[in-house]
């Protein structure tokens, strides 16, 4: 499967368990082929997906010392600011031309504390719009294990305490000078279990095919792009293929809003049994969420350690 297939899921929340089925069953396909779906009746409106694009490019235009006040690097635990060249996705090129905003699941007391920007109406807009596609992460989950032929709440007790991360993101235009090969975002695979992206229609995102080849992906307004990532991979012993993906210079200005449904981070990614043929080895071994993101990202920030 080349093509990214565009899903009503709507049925997920309000149809019956046939119609349920139906619906994990397109999804299952995208998951074993292009690893990428784009998802309609999802149930968030466009009102809030409108006002979340509005805070954000708020915020993107505050002064730098005023984002950097809230930068990763001094907060930790994946929360903040960060900035222009400060990630490389793809750590054999040229750092990313892009700067984010992170908000994580905190809804637990041993999680740190997000820090709002002191933006009137900010906190209100984004955090509503935060759980709203949180919700719909979860009827993804379910169709997950539908399509797995798995009990339809096998998911539910690995991310009811999620590494959830919404980042908001921003593609300034590049300047003359960038350095050789530098893009918006360099080719990556997601970490956790699946991302639900909402674009502002500027074109940039790409997906590399099995041949190696790279197709756009189209803005579908009012949509969730949707890919999975890693954990989800490993946990089918690669039956769901978590596939690379890129953001090229963008001929404008550019956002996006990502949702990152990560696992809890106790949760064992380990092999369904399902999932493994009879008579093979998992194809990876068991790790916790944890300590599989701490890799993942240290690998990210190794530039700007360096």
């Amino acid at each position: 499967m080349q093509d990214i297939p565009l899903i009503d899921i709507a049925p997920l929340a309000t149809g019956d368990a046939a119609a349920r089925r139906a619906v994990a069953a397109q999804i299952g396909a995208a998951c074993r082929g292009v690893g990428f779906f784009v998802i309609t009746g999802h149930g968030v409106s466009a009102a809030s997906i409108d006002a979340t694009f509005a805070q954000s490019a708020r915020l993107f235009a505050e002064p730098m010392a005023a984002k950097r006040e809230m930068a990763i690097g001094k907060l930790g635990s994946n929360r903040g600011y960060v900035g222009l060249g400060v990630e490389a996705l793809d750590e054999k090129t040229a750092a990313d031309h892009k700067e984010a905003f992170n908000l994580i699941w905190t809804d637990d007391a041993t999680r740190p504390a997000n820090v709002w920007p002191p933006l009137t109406g900010f906190r209100d807009v984004v955090q509503g719009y935060f759980h709203a596609v949180l919700a719909v992460g979860a009827r993804l989950h379910q169709a997950f294990a539908l399509d797995l032929g798995l009990p339809e709440d096998f998911f539910a007790d690995k991310i009811d305490r999620p590494l959830a991360t919404l980042r908001l993101l921003h593609y300034p235009l590049p300047a003359q000078a960038a350095p050789e090969g530098q893009i918006g975002a360099g080719a990556h695979t997601d970490y956790g279990n699946v991302t639900l992206l909402a674009t502002d229609g500027v074109a940039g995102l790409q997906v590399r095919r099995r041949d190696g080849g790279w197709i756009d992906v189209p803005a579908t307004p009012g949509a969730f792009i949707c890919n999975i990532g890693d954990c989800l991979m490993r946990w089918t012993n690669d039956i769901y293929v978590s596939t690379p993906h890129r953001v090229l210079k963008p001929a404008a200005e550019r956002y996006s809003i990502a949702m990152f449904i990560d696992p809890n981070p106790d949760a064992l990614v380990s092999a369904i049994p399902s999932c493994v043929p009879a008579g093979e080895s998992p194809r990876h071994a068991p790790v916790t969420t944890h300590d599989y993101l701490q890799q993942r990202f240290a690998a990210t920030y190794a530039r700007k350690a360096a």
